[in-house]
This record gives C-alpha cells, sequence and structure tokens, in this order.
C-alpha cells in the first residue's frame, strides 16, 4: 500500500502518528476490510483498537450497515447472552417483553467486540456458531435465527493464555485469529507521544478557548521517557489537565513531571497480565500470605491451650518445635534461658502481665479463665474468611479510585465484570 493512502486514511479517522508499527496495522486493517474475514485485535488498554474496527467497517462493504461496539467485560455474566442473542418474553426473572439481541438489530452490519477474553465460556460457545453457521437462538427459544454480522474481536491480553488457563475455547481463538491485527503501545511508537501531545493541545485550546500549551526541549524528553501504561487515553487526560490548571502555557520539564504519577515516572512497568509468571497476581500472594499467617495464630494458640489443659508440657512442645524455632533463636541470642520449661513463659502477654501463661505456677481460677478467652479467641479467629479480605480490598480500590469500577478493576488485576458481580455479592454500597 502506498504511503499517501495510508496518510488518507490517517486523515479520514483521526489518526495521529507515523511510527513503522502503526502504519503497518493500518495497512493490514484497509487490506482485510473488503473481505468478510473475522480480525482479532490485540493492544494494551488505551491503546485505540476501537478506531482499527472503524477503519474495517468503513471501508468495507458493510459501510452503510449498523456498527456496534460491545465491551465483553462490562457486561454481567447472566444477562451478556440476552445482549448478545436476544430473549423471549419471561424466559427469566425480569424478561417482561421480547427483546432483539445485537446480532439481529446488526443483520448486515459489524459487531466489535471489546475484551473479549472476559467473555463466559458459555457465551464462546454460542459466538462460535454465530461464526461458523451464521445461526443462533435467543435465550428461551428453541427457534433458530439467521444473521450476517462480522465480527471484529478485540482484546487487551493475550489469549492464548487464556486458552491454555482453560478460560477460552481454543477452537474460538483460531476462528477469531484469521487475521491478526497488533496495535503497538503508545510507548512504542517515539515521536509518535509529541505529534499527539500537540494534537489533544490545539484541541482543549479550541475546546477551553485559550492559548495551547507547549512543551519545553526538556519537557518533550520527560514525556518521551515515560512509559504511559494507560497510553493515549491517559496522555489525553493529562494534555485536558495541564491545559485547564496550567496559568503558564509554556511547560517546563519540572512542570510536567508533576503531572506524571509517581508509580510510573520514568520507570518501566512491572505489572502485565500478559507478563504474569504461571498467572500469579500479586493478590495471590496476599491472600497466601494471610491464609498461612492465620493457620499459624490458630495453631499457636491450640497449642496453648493444650499445653493449658494437660501436664504434657514438654512432650507437646517437643512436637511442636517448629512453631518455636524463631523465639528459641531470639532468646539464646539474648542470653535467656533456653530449657524447654521456659518457653511457656515467652508466651506471655507482654502488655497484661496479669494474664502471664505460668503454667506449672497459675491459679486454677486464672487458669480457666485464659483457656475460656483463649478458645473464644480461636473460634473468633476461624471465622476469618477469604471473602471479608476480598471485600474490603475491593472497597479500598474503589475508594481509591473515587467508585470508578474500570480503574478499580485494573488496580485490583481482575475485569470489570468480575468486579461488578462481586460488588454485588457482597451488597457493596447497598
Amino acid at each position: 500500500m502506498k504511503d499517501s493512502e495510508i496518510l488518507s486514511i490517517k486523515q479520514r479517522f483521526g489518526i495521529i502518528g507515523n511510527s513503522a508499527s502503526l502504519n503497518h496495522a493500518i495497512e493490514v486493517a484497509a487490506q482485510v476490510a473488503p473481505t468478510d474475514m473475522t480480525v482479532l485485535i490485540t493492544g494494551e488498554s488505551g491503546s485505540g483498537k476501537e478506531s482499527f474496527s472503524k477503519i474495517i467497517h468503513q471501508l468495507s462493504s458493510r459501510k452503510h450497515g449498523k456498527l456496534i461496539a460491545i465491551n465483553c467485560g462490562a457486561i454481567p455474566e447472566g444477562t451478556i447472552d440476552s445482549e448478545l442473542f436476544g430473549h423471549e418474553k419471561g424466559s427469566f426473572t425480569g424478561a417482561y417483553e421480547a427483546r432483539k439481541g445485537y446480532f439481529e438489530v446488526t443483520n448486515g452490519g459489524t459487531i466489535f467486540l471489546d475484551e473479549i477474553a472476559e467473555m463466559p465460556l458459555g457465551t464462546q460457545a454460542r459466538l462460535l456458531r454465530v461464526l461458523e453457521n451464521g445461526e443462533f437462538i435467543k435465550v428461551g427459544s428453541s427457534k433458530v435465527l439467521k444473521t450476517d454480522v462480522r465480527v471484529v474481536a478485540a482484546s487487551n491480553t493475550d489469549p492464548q493464555s487464556a486458552v491454555i488457563d482453560g478460560k477460552f475455547r481454543e477452537d474460538l481463538y483460531y476462528r477469531l485469529n484469521t487475521v491478526p491485527i497488533n496495535v503497538p503501545s503508545l510507548r512504542d511508537r517515539g515521536e509518535d507521544i509529541v505529534l499527539l501531545f500537540r494534537k489533544f493541545a490545539a484541541d482543549f485550546s479550541e475546546k477551553y478557548r485559550m492559548k495551547p500549551i507547549q512543551l519545553s526541549a526538556n519537557a518533550q524528553a520527560v514525556l518521551l521517557k515515560y512509559r504511559f501504561p494507560g497510553n493515549i487515553r491517559q496522555l489525553k487526560n493529562l494534555v485536558e489537565q495541564m491545559s485547564v490548571l496550567e496559568l503558564e502555557r509554556s511547560v517546563s520539564a519540572d512542570t510536567l513531571r508533576g503531572y506524571l504519577p509517581d508509580n510510573y515516572r520514568n520507570m518501566p512497568i512491572l505489572y502485565q497480565r500478559k507478563e504474569r509468571s504461571n498467572n500469579v497476581s500479586e493478590r495471590d500472594i496476599l491472600y497466601k500470605v494471610l491464609f498461612d499467617m492465620k493457620q499459624d495464630v490458630a495453631e499457636l494458640k491450640k497449642l496453648v491451650f493444650q499445653l493449658l489443659s494437660s501436664d504434657q508440657d514438654e512432650q507437646l512442645l517437643q512436637k511442636h518445635q517448629g512453631l518455636f524455632k524463631s523465639i528459641q533463636e531470639e532468646t539464646s541470642e539474648s542470653n535467656l534461658s533456653t530449657d524447654p520449661q521456659a518457653t511457656p513463659y515467652i508466651l506471655n502477654n507482654v502488655d497484661e502481665p496479669e494474664r502471664s501463661l505460668k503454667i506449672n505456677e497459675g491459679e486454677p481460677a486464672n487458669r480457666d479463665a485464659i483457656i475460656q478467652d483463649i478458645t473464644h479467641e480461636t473460634e473468633s479467629d476461624d471465622s476469618l474468611s477469604i471473602e471479608k479480605k476480598e471485600k474490603e480490598l475491593i472497597i479500598k480500590a474503589l475508594h481509591k479510585n473515587n467508585n470508578k469500577r474500570k480503574y478499580a478493576a485494573q488496580d485490583l488485576g481482575i475485569s470489570e465484570r468480575t468486579l461488578y458481580r462481586k460488588i454485588k455479592q457482597y451488597q457493596i454500597g447497598e
């Protein structure tokens, strides 16, 4: 494809940039557009994948039909089948009348399925049938309907990893991946970052009727070093914020640094879903640590309870010596007694000396009270659950992101659809 043709497409669809990877993606999209082949667009969130679905639709024979963009991760699992394929009256609670799905109303057009990897497995099977035979069945119906719809899918994660994890059908992946298009991330587009900054500055200058902001040479160098985890979307928000707040229209490097998040400034991205080792997230590690701590504390309390309830102190301590290994080491370093009989004294609560666990010297009355208290604490500790910790993390993430579910889901490392389901499950905010 000639450079003039690529430039014409950029101007038509408002695409800014001259990087080789961007031009290649546009060329592939333009070549596949006249066909009816399914396309899988991959790229990070905010890199502009939806613009390529518009290129494919507008340059195809379906340009006079509808183009509908659907975020599969934002639709609850229980309603996505109804949204895509429609439902009959009374097919489920709340279905007071029949409804047409997107595949029916978009007949002759194009459907853009964003975050396709978040689609439930049951819905994936229905979608595969549409791609293979052009057939679908409404929820609550047995009548087979026909549709002529072109599917363009997109994912901000690696679908192959989802296939390996059993979260995405392998046959659907190969059916969608007939023509793959990879949209480059902003950090890989070099000088395009500066061009986009100027474009957004001009747009907001016109919108807010003020002089456009400009970057000094040093500020441009800072901008080019920044990783932009949010890609074009993040850059646009940054320019709008600076356009409104900065009184001085010439932006220096120090001023620009003040608008860049500390967590990412001039640093490589440490967290990417596709680079997780064995798909183990920080959240999973935190849960494991919490579980291990809970088990250790519960075991320790039960051991102390047994010590208070029996005379086999030395035998029990010998059996569970691994539990007290670190305590014994600290005791040795402090020149304290290493006599096993002295070990129970190490378990004393220093904040409450009157409740000291002096087993051999304790009064029977105090002994019974301590046993009852430890039993109560053990039962209370057992009531802790992963659901409670998960609910706390969700609430913190929502509070941190001003209840914006999309960004809260990104912080938690889950999809928007999963976060929506968890919010309903734990009745957060109700």
